[in-house]
């Protein structure tokens, strides 16, 4: 039975651990504002990055304003927000839906996200102190032991978060927006395309990436993220079938 979008989102509400750093959660809305908008676009956000929410999923309005007590006015404003983002896709007279990429944008998503984390994991390994190895094996070993327990959501989510510590640790705050787009993205790339039972990402090619960093090697660490972004890329299969999008799946009565 799948999960409704309610679900979803009331989980997502409860733990955002996973997308967050010192500094607040990363999203376009400010994360030190807990109202409406900023928990409707965290909801959202969230749920597509540990691919609750799946790409072609409607979002119906009314929906919304009923999960979170909003006016009409407060979600077609998040759903612009996320539209922005390239997290959602508006049609006119037919509504949102999260975003479907194109073959070409997969590829220029892995193209841009490749160059931009190969920045960013220059600048963390300079960055890194002994802490934040520890803080980043914490993360590898919640990584890890999800991957034991088969929770794909957990896994994903967990994973996702690895690439954004790092964003993180680059102390650049600009570098660390553009991976939050890029990350988001190719999490919808995955939920789309990636055949089932795959990992979105590899436990042991973070491990690697890690060890590099704690050598000081940033060098050997950049060109082991580049390897491991591009290894994401050929595990993407362009071939899917299009699954049914109804309105008692999106409430899991189906």
């Amino acid at each position: 039975m799948a999960r409704s979008f309610a679900t979803a989102a009331r989980s997502d509400i409860e733990s955002n651990e996973a997308l967050t750093h010192p500094g607040g959660a990363l999203s376009s809305v400010d994360p030190g504002d807990d109202g409406i908008e900023s928990r409707i676009y965290r909801a959202v956000f969230e749920s597509v990055m540990n691919q609750r929410l799946t790409p072609g999923t409607k979002l119906p309005e009314a929906q919304l304003c009923e999960l979170f007590g909003a006016s009409r006015g407060t979600v077609r404003k998040v759903l612009q927000r996320l539209a922005h983002d390239h997290i959602v896709q508006l049609r006119p007279n037919r509504g949102a839906i999260i975003a479907v990429p194109s073959p070409e944008e997969i590829r220029q998503i892995f193209e841009a996200r490749r160059g931009l984390e190969a920045i960013i994991v220059n600048l963390a390994t300079q960055n890194a102190k002994a802490a934040d190895i520890a803080d980043l094996r914490r993360l590898l070993k919640a990584e890890h032991d999800a991957m034991h327990r088969f929770e794909q959501p957990d896994w994903a989510r967990l994973a996702s978060g690895f690439h954004l510590r790092l964003g993180a640790l680059s102390r650049n705050p600009i570098l660390e927006r553009y991976l939050v787009e890029m990350v988001s993205r190719c999490s919808l790339i995955v939920a789309l395309y990636e055949p089932p039972g795959n990992a979105s990402c590899e436990h042991d090619e973070h491990e690697r990436i890690v060890e590099r960093m704690a050598k000081g090697d940033a060098a050997g660490a950049v060109q082991l993220m580049d390897e491991h972004l591009r290894q994401l890329e050929r595990n993407v299969s362009l071939k899917r079938s299009e699954p049914e999008r109804t309105l008692a799946h999106l409430l899991g009565m189906a």
